[in-house]
C-alpha cells in the first residue's frame, strides 16, 4: 500500500501548490470586472461564455450565473456574452485601475431554452473536427465523422480510449499481442500506427493513451489519404488536449474503484500575461486487477502555452509526457487451439517479473494566423519520441491436456519521429460559385530502432489445468543485447482540395494528393565486437496520387445527401520473408449518406453506407521462410490478397428534453477476401476476416435534474454489444489441419450505471460497470485471450475553482 500511497499524497500537495499559487496570483490582479447573468425568467444563467471583444481573455458562469474577470486592461472595453444557440449580447463599460466593477446582464433565452443549448452543444456530433484541415462544415463534407467530447468522456468517466470509442459507431474493440496496447478496427479494417494522431500530427498507438483529460476525441471514417496520406482504409482518430485559458480555473479531483484503483488528477490554467495563457494538467494512476498479479502504474503531464502575437496570430505550444509500465498479460490461453472453458477470468501464466515500460514524449508548436475574414494559414510542427523495453513469456497455446512449454521474448525499440505541415484555407467566388479551399503540404521523417537479443528462447513448462503438476520457474534469464537496427523512413505529400457550391444545394468537393515515401537501407550495429553493416534489404521509394471525389445535395438545410470515392495510397512497411520491402497496396472507397438535423438540433440521426476495396491486404506472416516455424517478428509480412469491406452505420443523438442527452449507434460489416491467388497457402475466398464482428451497436443516456428538489443529481446508463465474429487465424487452400483454423466467439453486451451529484464546485459522480458481470473475450489470434472486465465499481471526486 505504501507504493500506492505516497506517490498519491505527493500528487496532491503538488495540486495544492498549483492552487495556492493560482490563489496568489489571483490576488495580485488590479482591476477586476464581476457580475451575473441571469434568464429571461429570472434564474441563474450557468456556463455561459464572457469575453472582452477584440481580445483572447475570457472566462465561463458558473452555475449560479456568477462570473468573473481579473487583471481587466483599463479603459473603455466591451463585455461580449455568448453561447452556440444564444442570442450574443454585448456592452461596453469603462473599466478604473484597482476597482472593482460590476456589469450584469439579462439573456433574451428562458432558462429552459439555455439548458436545451447547453446539453446539444456537449453532445453534438454535427460539429467540424479538426481533423477535417479545411473546417468545412459537417453538413458539406461528404464523409462520416464521430465525435466525443469532454462531457461524455468526463460523464462515463473513461479511462482507456477502449471507454472513448466505444461511442462511435463502426469501431470495434480489438487485441493486442499481450494487451500491451488497445487494437480498434473500422469498418473491417485494423487501426494501425499510421492512424492515429495527436492535436493533427501523428502519435504512435503502441501505448495506452491517457483519456480522461482530454478535451475530445474525433474520428473521421473511412479513407482519410487525401489529407494525410499513408493511412489505413478504415478511419483515422484524432486525441485533442486542452489549451490554455486567459482566466484563472481549473479542477482536481479524485477516482477510484475496485481492485485498488487510485487516480489523482490536477488541470490548472491562466493568463502570465495580457497575451501569454498557460495550462498544466497531470495525473498518476496505479491499477491492480482482476487478473492475479497483474498491474499497471501511468505517469502523465501535459503542459502547454498560448501566445498571442497580435490580434491575427496565435501560437500554440503543446507538450506531454506518459510513463507507463504494466504487466504483459496473454490470458487465460488456448488449448488444442480451443477457448478454455474451465480456467477462471482471473488465472494468470506469465512470470512474476514479466515486464512492459513504455515513454512516450510528444512536443508541437502550432502557428494559425488570420491574413483575412477569408484566408487562413495553419503550420504545425511536432516531435514524439517512443520507447518501449519488453521481456516476457509469449503465446500461451498449450496442448489439449493443459501442458505448454514456456518461451521468452525480450525486445527493445525505439521511434523518433519529427513531422511537419502547412495548411491554407480559405474562400474565394467565381460569379456566383463559391469555393471553399484548402492547400497543403505535410512531410515526416522517423527512425525506427530495435535490438536483437542473445536469449535462448525455451524456459519451462507448467500446465493451465494443473498448475501443480510440473515446478515453474520464477528466476529471470539474463539477456544481453548483441545487434541494433536503425531503419529510417521519410514521408512527403502534397495536396489541393476545393468545396464547390453550385448553390445553396448543390455542392462538389475535389481532392488529389501526391505521396512520396522512401525507406532507406537499415544500418546494423554489432554491439558486441562493434562492427556496423548495411540491411539486406535494398532501399524503397514509392509515390503515387490519391484522388477524392464527393458530391452533396442539401434539400432544406438541416439535411444532406452526399456520395463519394476516394483512393487510398497505403505503404506497407516491414519485409517479406525474402527479407524484401513490401509493395503498397492501392484502397478504393465509396460511401454514400444521409445526415439529418431535426427539432432545431436537438436530434440528429445519420446514415452511411459504404464499400471499402483494398487490392492486397499486408498482414503479419503467419510463417517464415521454411514454411514450418511459427513467425513472431511483426515485421515480417505478406501480401494476403484482395479484401472487401461492405457495410452501413446508423446513429441517432439528441436532447430533445432540458437536461437530457443520448447517443446510440448500430453498425454492420462484412470482410472477406473476395480475391486470392488460389494456390496452395493462399486464403479462401469469401471468408470472413477474423477478428472483424459483423454486428456492433453501443447507446449512452444522461439526465441532469435542473430543477426542484433534485437539482444537480445525475443519472446515466450505458451500454455496449459487440456481435459473434472468429479468432484463431483464416483458413488457407490446402492447409493440412484436419479442422478449420477458425474459433468461433459469441458477442456480448455489457451495461453500467452511473449515477452522481453536484454542489456548487463539488461533484461526485459513481459508475458499476457491466452490471451482469458478463464473461466473454477479446482473443489476439489464438493465443492472448483475454477475458473482459467483470462487475467494478468507480468513483470521482472533484473540485472546480
Amino acid at each position: 500500500m505504501k507504493s500506492i500511497k505516497i506517490p498519491c499524497l505527493v500528487l496532491l500537495l503538488i495540486l495544492l501548490n498549483l492552487f495556492n499559487l493560482e490563489t496568489s496570483l489571483a490576488q495580485s490582479n488590479q482591476s477586476i470586472l464581476k457580475g451575473k447573468i441571469v434568464t429571461a425568467d429570472g434564474k441563474a444563467a450557468g456556463y455561459v461564455n464572457v469575453g472582452i471583444r477584440d481580445l483572447n481573455k475570457g472566462t465561463v458562469s458558473d452555475e449560479n450565473g456568477t462570473y468573473i474577470l481579473r487583471n481587466v486592461p483599463v479603459g473603455q472595453i466591451v463585455i461580449k456574452v455568448s453561447f452556440i444557440g444564444l442570442q450574443t449580447q454585448e456592452k461596453a463599460i469603462k473599466i478604473l485601475d484597482g476597482q472593482i466593477t460590476e456589469l450584469n446582464f439579462e439573456l433574451t433565452e428562458s432558462s429552459q431554452r439555455l439548458s436545451e443549448v447547453i446539453i446539444t452543444a456537449a453532445r453534438n456530433n454535427q460539429q467540424v473536427p479538426a481533423i477535417g484541415k479545411a473546417g468545412i462544415n459537417p453538413m458539406d463534407l461528404p464523409q462520416s465523422t464521430g465525435i466525443v467530447s469532454s462531457q461524455v468522456i468526463s460523464d462515463q468517466q473513461a479511462s482507456r480510449l477502449s471507454d472513448v470509442m466505444k461511442n462511435v459507431s463502426g469501431v470495434a474493440m480489438g487485441s493486442s499481442r499481450g494487451s500491451t496496447s488497445e487494437n480498434f478496427f473500422a469498418r473491417g479494417y485494423s487501426l494501425g500506427s499510421n492512424n492515429y494522431f495527436k492535436n493533427g500530427s501523428r502519435y504512435n498507438s503502441g501505448s495506452i493513451p491517457e483519456v480522461s483529460t482530454l478535451e475530445q476525441v474525433e474520428v473521421l471514417k473511412g479513407s482519410a489519404a487525401m489529407l494525410y496520406g499513408n493511412v489505413s482504409g478504415g478511419a483515422i482518430v484524432n486525441l485533442v488536449t486542452k489549451r490554455p485559458k486567459f482566466e484563472y480555473g481549473g479542477e482536481v479531483s479524485l477516482r477510484g474503484g475496485s481492485f485498488n484503483s487510485y487516480k489523482p488528477i490536477g488541470d490548472i490554467y491562466g493568463p502570465i500575461s495580457k497575451n501569454l495563457a498557460f495550462r498544466m494538467i497531470g495525473t498518476f494512476e496505479n491499477n491492480e486487477s482482476y487478473r492475479n498479479n497483474v498491474k499497471s502504474d501511468k505517469y502523465y503531464i501535459n503542459p502547454s502555452l498560448l501566445y498571442k502575437a497580435g490580434k491575427k496570430t496565435d501560437i500554440l505550444v503543446q507538450g506531454d509526457y506518459l510513463k507507463y509500465e504494466l504487466t504483459p498479460d496473454f490470458g487465460i490461453g488456448s488449448l488444442a487451439g480451443k477457448i478454455p472453458t474451465t480456467i477462471s477470468r482471473s488465472s494468470y501464466f506469465n512470470t512474476p517479473w514479466a515486464y512492459n515500460k513504455a515513454e512516450q514524449t510528444n512536443a508541437s508548436a502550432t502557428i494559425d494566423h488570420k491574413f483575412n475574414d477569408s484566408w487562413k494559414l495553419n503550420v504545425i510542427g511536432s516531435y514524439q519520441l517512443f520507447e518501449r523495453d519488453y521481456y516476457s513469456t509469449e503465446r500461451i497455446q498449450a496442448d489439449a491436456v493443459g501442458d505448454w512449454s514456456r518461451s521468452l521474448t525480450r525486445s527493445n525499440t525505439a521511434e523518433d519521429y519529427y513531422s511537419a505541415q502547412a495548411n491554407l484555407t480559405g474562400k474565394i467566388k467565381t460569379g456566383k460559385i463559391s469555393h471553399q479551399v484548402l492547400i497543403g503540404t505535410d512531410a515526416d521523417s522517423y527512425m525506427n530502432t530495435s535490438h536483437t537479443f542473445n536469449l535462448t528462447a525455451a524456459y519451462d513448462k507448467i500446465n493451465l489445468l494443473d498448475p501443480n503438476k510440473y515446478n515453474a520457474r520464477v528466476d529471470m534469464p539474463f539477456a544481453k543485447d548483441s545487434l541494433r537496427t536503425e531503419a529510417p523512413t521519410y514521408r512527403l505529400g502534397y495536396y489541393a482540395q476545393d468545396l464547390v457550391s453550385l448553390s445553396d444545394k448543390f455542392k462538389v468537393l475535389a481532392g488529389l494528393r501526391w505521396s512520396y515515401q522512401k525507406a532507406l537501407v537499415t544500418d546494423i550495429y554489432n554491439l558486441v565486437n562493434g562492427t556496423t553493416k548495411k540491411g539486406t534489404a535494398s532501399a524503397k521509394a514509392d509515390q503515387a496520387f490519391s484522388p477524392k471525389l464527393g458530391l452533396v445535395y442539401q434539400p432544406i438545410t438541416s439535411m444532406a445527401v452526399f456520395a463519394s470515392y476516394s483512393n487510398n495510397f497505403t505503404v506497407n512497411s516491414g519485409i517479406d520473408v525474402f527479407d524484401q520491402a513490401l509493395r503498397p497496396s492501392l484502397v478504393d472507397q465509396f460511401e454514400l449518406g444521409l445526415k439529418n438535423d431535426f427539432l432545431n438540433g436537438k436530434l440528429t440521426a445519420n446514415f452511411a453506407l459504404y464499400k471499402i476495396i483494398n487490392n492486397n491486404l499486408a498482414q503479419q506472416a503467419q510463417y517464415l521462410l521454411d514454411g514450418v516455424t511459427v513467425n513472431t517478428n511483426t515485421n515480417i509480412k505478406e501480401l494476403t490478397g484482395q479484401t472487401t469491406s461492405d457495410g452501413f452505420e446508423l446513429d441517432l443523438t439528441g436532447s430533445v428534453v432540458p437536461g437530457l442527452y443520448f447517443m446510440t449507434g448500430y453498425s454492420f460489416n462484412y470482410m472477406r477476401y473476395t480475391k486470392t491467388s488460389g494456390l496452395k497457402g493462399s486464403y479462401i475466398e469469401g471468408e470472413h476476416l477474423v477478428s472483424n464482428p459483423a454486428h456492433t451497436a453501443h447507446g449512452s443516456l444522461f439526465y441532469t435534474f435542473n430543477s426542484t428538489k433534485l437539482k444537480g443529481v445525475k443519472l446515466g446508463a450505458s451500454t455496449y454489444y459487440i456481435g459473434e465474429r472468429n479468432a484463431g487465424w483464416n483458413n488457407t487452400v490446402g492447409q493440412t489441419q484436419s479442422e478449420t483454423r477458425l474459433i468461433p466467439m459469441s458477442g456480448f453486451t455489457t451495461f453500467d450505471l452511473s449515477a452522481g451529484y453536484t454542489l456548487k464546485r463539488i461533484s461526485l459522480l459513481a459508475k458499476l460497470s457491466n452490471i451482469t458481470n458478463e464473461l466473454n473475450y477479446y482473443v489476439h489470434e489464438n493465443y492472448s485471450v483475454n477475458p473482459i472486465p467483470p462487475r467494478q465499481f468507480l468513483t470521482t471526486l472533484s473540485y472546480k475553482f
